[in-house]
């Protein structure tokens, strides 16, 4: 089986796991297709300031999903591929820690909110919506399909759910309804997929029932993932600090707007996720047996980050104002905003990539610093652009962000040479190295 377009890609591992990835695909387009369309009704129906008070009151959850998850998803898989005869104490392991950590967080957005308000959000909005962290534990069983190339499972959950969170928000527009239905529907949605999950696992034969916590697990799994956390937090910081930043150095007109700029944008980025968790497995098998063919897959792998990263990012940026034409007028400056925000999926694409191989080489501390310097950089420049530009800044600002965090590892001697292979596929140099053999 042969990739169109993709001379070269490492078909040994693609062949293996593209059933797999095939079927989260599905699944996750389905659900982007469902998103997209009534999260488009949303905005229109809400108009941009109360579109802008609900996404002020979602970023938080973003700041802290990463303590609520604790970034064990990649170590849940690589456990359940190393021990899978313990499957009941790693799933039951993680899925405690989860909850403990979902439970946690409620304060610490609590705290979050105070030290730095969104104006025009009300808390008990947030506060709603901090439960969200408790709910999504259940996302561990999500893990354990995966480890068992049984994605198609994730994908019928996925549709289901947001076909039942479509019909849910598009009543409530019929209806019309005012914006705190909108904060319970949106908290719904992540009650949805875990209930999917649950009864799932339960039918396949399998019990949450039989899963146990173990101490000395835990502690192991934390160890792994603490710099995943830090991280994680860093990543939230840029890629939303600057909807709060427009709300409050702007207001929630143009905070409302931006918040379809980045939704849209973002859109894809389940992309490299899908891609890079389905062939993982095949990273770490190539990594243990042959460590030639290990670079050749992590250089195939950002050689495929590419292809289908800039290609979308070119018809985006073209197709912007046809996109906004979908939306009431009041949204339409926002187009020329989503061409430059679109281009920050190129290093989103290439990140993830580069961060399966940082968990590979168990370097997953430099995972955190790479973010951290983009979480400055990202701040840094939303309080000189954003005054001065507004949302057209806080997307510059994005895209600088991401560009540095992906690309900081060219300043680390230790993992310099993935900067490289990186950069050789986005500049298509390893493409015409291919194509030049043949």
């Amino acid at each position: 089986m042969r990739i169109p377009g993709i001379p070269g890609f490492d078909q040994e591992a693609l062949e293996k796991y593209f059933k797999n990835t095939g079927a989260l695909f599905i699944g996750r387009v389905g659900s982007l297709v469902i998103k997209m369309v009534v999260g488009i009704s949303v905005a229109n129906y809400l108009g941009r300031g109360n579109n802008g008070i609900l996404s002020g009151g979602t970023v938080y959850i973003y700041f802290f999903s990463a303590i609520a998850t604790l970034g064990l998803d990649q170590f849940i898989i690589k456990e359940l591929h190393a021990f899978p005869e313990n499957r009941d104490q790693i799933l039951g392991t993680s899925f405690w820690m989860k909850v403990f950590a979902g439970l946690c967080c409620v304060p610490l957005i609590w705290l979050a909110f105070h030290i730095y308000p969104a104006k025009g959000t009300p808390y008990h909005y947030v506060l709603i919506f901090s439960l969200i962290g408790i709910v999504q534990s259940f996302t561990v069983i999500e893990s354990y399909f995966q480890s068992e190339i049984q994605s198609k499972y994730i994908m019928q959950v996925q549709i289901t759910g947001n076909l039942v969170s479509a019909a849910v928000k598009l009543g409530l527009i019929f209806l019309q309804m005012p914006l705190i239905w909108f904060v319970y529907a949106y908290t719904f949605d992540f009650l949805l997929i875990s209930a999917g999950d649950y009864f799932t696992y339960q039918r396949k034969g399998r019990s949450i029932f039989n899963w146990s916590y173990n101490s000395t697990l835990a502690k192991k799994l934390l160890g792994y993932s603490w710099p995943l956390i830090i991280s994680g937090i860093m990543v939230a910081l840029y890629m939303k600090i600057d909807q709060i930043m427009l709300q409050n150095m702007v207001g929630v007109k143009e905070s409302g707007a931006y918040a379809t700029v980045a939704s849209l944008s973002e859109a894809w980025n389940f992309v490299p996720s899908v891609i890079v968790t389905s062939l993982f497995p095949a990273i770490l098998n190539a990594r243990r047996d042959d460590l030639d063919r290990y670079k050749k897959r992590i250089q195939h792998l950002y050689d495929l980050m590419v292809y289908l990263s800039v290609p979308v990012a070119i018809v985006i940026t073209f197709a912007s104002p046809l996109i906004y034409k979908l939306f009431k007028p009041e949204y339409a400056y926002a187009a020329p905003v989503l061409s430059v925000h679109i281009w920050s999926g190129v290093f989103v694409f290439l990140g993830a990539a580069s961060g399966q191989y940082l968990i590979a080489e168990n370097l997953n501390k430099l995972t955190f610093i790479r973010t951290g310097f983009g979480a400055i950089v990202n701040i840094g420049l939303n309080l000189v652009l954003i005054p001065k530009m507004g949302m057209m800044g806080a997307a510059i600002a994005t895209l600088a962000a991401y560009a540095s965090a992906t690309f900081f590892m060219l300043a680390i001697p230790k993992v310099t040479g993935q900067g490289l292979m990186m950069l050789k596929s986005l500049f298509l140099i390893s493409l015409f190295q291919k194509i030049s053999k043949h």
